[in-house]
């Protein structure tokens, strides 16, 4: 009876252990799943809008073939997947390596030490950069290489003037002001096929890995300051480093000279089946592990440096960021991929086929409608939202500022293709944008200011490079345009959107604290009074 017994607990503890055992498999695998739904929810929610857009246009005015469509739809499953696990792996890697990279050269408190490396760093991470490599692939007749090094040479030396201003306190407009000046004295004596360029450059270096990396190794700055202002200096990096790399392109405009502008289209995939268009996807992996491998192998030398002298990072902390970057290699990859082979061929061709009708003008509304859908779905876009809100204490409400940022980029597309049927000049778009910009930051509170030019990259979201800048590139070609000087800047035009939408929200908040204090009774007269604030932002 009492071996009955036993073998009945035993049997029953077994059964315990093994419900134990399921319970913490099943919650391992909740977690797993956990960690990679944000990122992949937040690139499904980027790619999908303009996806179902392009499916209306291939439906109804601008057929596309067979082929093509499977290859697009294929090319976005691809580019959700990659935005997925990059941005996992940038999230896992370079936001704690630029923390501790910020915190480890404040602490040097050395001038040489602070210049060097974040010099070196701010090269490495923008050779990385996904947009920029997108980017550098569509200018016609200049060499990648020449493209991307240009632009990660000026990306380092902004860096630095960046974490100076921050040790040394100065503040971010009166080096706005000195550095725009700049840029467009320079553009003065540079071609004007160099210009839209310049300012496309600047705008695709704000992606999924240069500004969590800068916005992280501004904090690990900040952080070793002790003054109440260090927090607030902690924005404004992002904003002087999309400086650097218009001043370095339109340098190389004074001293390269291209060889021609003719300009090459995306080819299309030519597959007779399902199982051509995978040997194709197949056929190129080669070539996009090795590219891949090229840009991210400065970053794991990086690493691996910066352990060696310092000793700072934990074992574990270097798995997680080893982790990281193989997510960031397998999504970069994928990324790519999709983006050349199946993603910006198509664009290019729509573009290029709604540019052929008799009513080409049809381009701005379908430009401003993507443009306004784009903002919608961007998550670093609801990101800025939140953060005004909190900077106002609610006085400015998300939706208010997302209104304000859909709006703006939905007239930044429309401006853009006006530029590609009319072929006006992109200075007559940004000079008094900037001049608006700037002239601004003398009348809305400074983080505003900051926050705004931080944010510039922000709207040019990755559907920027990859969908609408070749949907510009196919429109001007059909339509016979100047492609260097008409259709680039359509990334410059988008990134100019928030630095006006946020300033003048910051002008609607001053303007609003203003009358509070107005209501506000200033001394006590012995009666007793309420004094009620209407709600203005419902």
């Amino acid at each position: 009876m009492e071996d009955e017994e036993r073998k009945v607990d035993l049997s029953h503890r077994t059964i315990q252990d093994e419900q134990a055992r399921l319970r913490k498999k099943r919650q391992k695998a909740e977690n797993v799943f956990a960690v990679f739904k944000k990122p992949l929810h937040e690139s499904l929610t980027s790619v999908l809008p303009v996806m179902l857009i392009v499916l209306v246009l291939c439906f109804t005015i601008a057929p596309v073939p067979n082929n093509a469509m499977v290859a697009f739809l294929l090319g976005g499953v691809m580019l959700i997947a990659g935005m997925g696990l990059f941005t996992l792996g940038s999230e896992m890697s370079m936001i704690p390596l630029g923390q501790a990279v910020g915190s480890e050269i404040t602490r040097s408190k050395k001038v040489w030490v602070i210049v060097g490396i974040s010099f070196l760093i701010g090269i490495i991470i923008t050779v990385a950069e996904p947009d920029l490599q997108v980017l550098a692939n569509q200018v016609p007749s200049i060499a990648n290489n020449i493209i991307i090094w240009s632009v990660a040479v000026g990306v380092g030396v902004f860096l630095v003037i960046a974490l100076l201003r921050i040790v040394l306190g100065i503040q971010l407009r009166w080096l706005l002001i000195g550095f725009y000046a700049i840029v467009f004295t320079l553009a003065m004596f540079v071609s004007p096929d160099f210009w839209a360029v310049a300012f496309d450059s600047g705008g695709v270096t704000t992606g999924p890995m240069t500004v969590p990396f800068i916005m992280a190794l501004g904090v690990g700055v900040c952080a070793v300051r002790s003054d109440k202002q260090a927090g607030g200096d902690s924005f404004g990096l992002v904003a002087l480093c999309s400086i650097g790399p218009i001043i370095t392109v339109l340098i190389l405009g004074l001293l390269y000279k291209p060889d021609g502008s003719a300009y090459t289209a995306a080819v299309m995939p030519d597959a007779k089946d399902t199982v051509e268009m995978f040997d194709l996807y197949l056929g190129e992996i080669p070539h996009y592990l090795k590219e891949t491998a090229s840009a991210l192998l400065p970053i794991g030398a990086f690493l691996i440096l910066f352990q060696l002298v310092t000793r700072r990072l934990k074992r574990k902390e270097i798995l997680h960021m080893v982790i990281g970057l193989v997510y960031v290699y397998i999504g970069l990859t994928i990324f790519l991929m999709g983006v050349n082979v199946g993603f910006m061929p198509v664009g290019s061709f729509l573009g290029g086929s709604i540019a052929s009708h008799t009513y080409n003008w049809i381009l701005i509304p379908i430009a401003m409608v993507i443009g306004y859908f784009i903002v919608q779905a961007e998550p670093a876009v609801h990101v800025l939202n939140k953060q005004v809100e909190e900077i106002t204490a609610g006085s400015i409400p998300a939706h208010a500022m997302n209104l304000a940022l859909s709006v703006g980029v939905a007239i930044s597309l429309g401006l853009a293709m006006i530029r590609v049927l009319t072929g006006i000049s992109i200075m007559w778009f940004l000079v008094p944008g900037y001049v608006l910009s700037l002239a601004l930051s003398f009348v809305v509170p400074q983080i505003f200011t900051s926050v705004a030019f931080d944010s510039g990259g922000v709207a040019s979201g990755p559907m920027t490079a990859t969908f609408l800048l070749p949907f510009a590139l196919g429109a001007c070609d059909a339509v016979g345009g100047n492609l260097v000087t008409d259709a680039f800047g359509v990334v410059a035009l988008v990134a100019l959107t928030p630095l006006i939408a946020v300033q003048l929200m910051g002008v609607a908040y001053r303007i609003k604290m203003s009358r509070v204090e107005k209501r506000v009774v200033p001394a006590f007269d012995g009666r007793d009074e309420i004094v009620e604030l209407e709600e203005e932002w419902a």
